[in-house]
């Protein structure tokens, strides 16, 4: 499959049928397998033979879809989770411990802002903040000697700003520690950050990758590149023998390519149980049955908007980095030369006032706490997913109060624009 285009693995990676067996990935709704003998079941709890026991942990029909999308990002191994936030957490708490340190981009999905400036601050996790626009000497003096991870997203939710991921690569590997990148925005159809250096990427499949709305669900892909034991120092949990499984030592045992998923699994998922539901990945599958089609789409139709959005008086300023005059326009041609995704954030002149008459305004987009997915949609952030962060924190992160993010689906781009501009009228 490594050699085929995109839109093929779309459809056929990480599930091939044998002979007689079902064309569809099969739904596996059981919590429980059955084995012949304990000798058998031993072999599983002690990480010498693959199988499934629990689907706590793992699932056929989770792991076919998991492949699928290792394979779309070009990664070793995937896993899926309950939810893009606890892939994050994953990704981020399966490197980390209490007294470590993580560096972040400021701008990022509000969430994610609130799981590692506060959630994870409990647990004994530091993190500083910096700018996605800082130069390799701001980022360098971010780090300390406790940092254990980088983290940003390809394209930031909503604020748009684009990752320059070969900068933040380079600071991170010269500290000796992997970056981390969410791809939800542009999916693997639009971009592939371990192409450009990122060494995990973390997917909110409820987004694009379902494609819907009808799903929730989170992945994690390993690049399998990362030289763990190269500094064993650093990451103990994956470099030292783990006696909650008789002293396996992850990075010795599965290598570059497998540590960091069999730790997380074996461990993080064990412990903490966010599974995503067989019956969730068998939905995320048909979606990704057609994602090289609406990618496409999305992107066409958030172009057009932001071009019109651009023209209107009232409107102080709108975010596409697609567009050109963009701040991110030069980053966008490189790293997403076939467009970003479909969603646009513009700013009012009247601020959230401004913002909530306009949204009451529209028929086609609805006002909703989603965004990427079939029906054109749009929210307020600074009242809704972003409204436990500071005026000082939304600024930061390029988020003023009277911003409206807008999601365009899949209708005709001409009915969106028609809607807009009865809104603003």
């Amino acid at each position: 499959m490594s050699n085929q285009n995109i839109g093929t693995k779309c459809v056929q990676a990480g599930y091939t049928p044998g002979n007689g067996e079902p064309r569809q990935i099969p739904i596996i709704q059981s919590t429980t397998f059955k084995y012949d003998t304990s000798e058998d079941m031993g072999k599983l709890f002690d990480l010498e033979a693959s199988g499934y026991f629990y689907t706590r942990l793992q699932n056929p029909t989770n792991d076919h879809v998991a492949a699928k999308i290792a394979a779309l990002e070009g990664g070793s191994a995937a896993m899926l989770t309950s939810s893009g936030q606890a892939a994050n957490f994953f990704a981020l708490f399966n490197i980390c411990e209490c007294g470590s340190h993580i560096v972040a981009s400021s701008s990022i999905y509000g969430g994610t802002f609130n799981l590692i400036a506060v959630t994870m601050a409990k647990m004994g996790i530091e993190v500083t903040f910096v700018s996605p626009d800082a130069s390799e000497d701001e980022l360098n003096a971010a780090f300390k000697d406790n940092t254990r991870a980088m983290f940003g997203e390809t394209i930031a939710n909503p604020a748009l700003t684009v990752l320059d991921i070969e900068k933040f690569a380079k600071v991170a590997h010269a500290h000796g520690v992997p970056l981390v990148v969410d791809n939800t925005f542009p999916t693997p159809v639009n971009c592939r950050p371990i192409e450009w250096g990122a060494d995990i990427v973390t997917h909110s499949t409820t987004k694009y990758m379902d494609g819907h709305g009808a799903a929730v669900g989170g992945a994690i892909v390993d690049s399998g590149k990362f030289d763990w034991m190269a500094h064993a120092d650093k990451f103990p949990g994956l470099c030292t023998p783990d006696d909650s499984y008789h002293g396996i030592t992850y990075a010795e045992k599965f290598g570059k390519e497998g540590a960091f998923i069999t730790k997380c699994t074996a461990q993080l998922m064990r412990d903490f149980g966010c599974i995503q539901s067989p019956q969730n990945a068998f939905i995320l599958n048909l979606g990704l049955e057609s994602l090289h089609v609406r990618m496409p789409k999305h992107v066409e139709n958030g172009l057009a908007v932001a071009k019109f959005l651009q023209e209107q008086p009232g409107v102080v300023k709108v975010n596409y980095p697609g567009l050109e005059g963009d701040k991110y326009y030069e980053l966008a041609k490189k790293y997403l030369p076939n467009g970003g995704c479909g969603v646009v954030s513009f700013e009012l002149e009247g601020g959230r006032a401004a913002a909530e008459k306009f949204m009451k305004k529209l028929k086609v987009f609805a006002i909703e706490t989603h965004v990427a997915d079939a029906r054109s949609c749009c929210l307020n952030p600074a009242t809704s997913t972003h409204r436990q962060m500071t005026d000082e924190q939304l600024a930061a992160a390029g988020i003023p109060a009277g911003l409206i993010r807008i999601s365009c689906g899949l209708e005709d781009k001409n009915d969106l624009i028609a809607d807009l501009a009865n809104a603003l009228a």
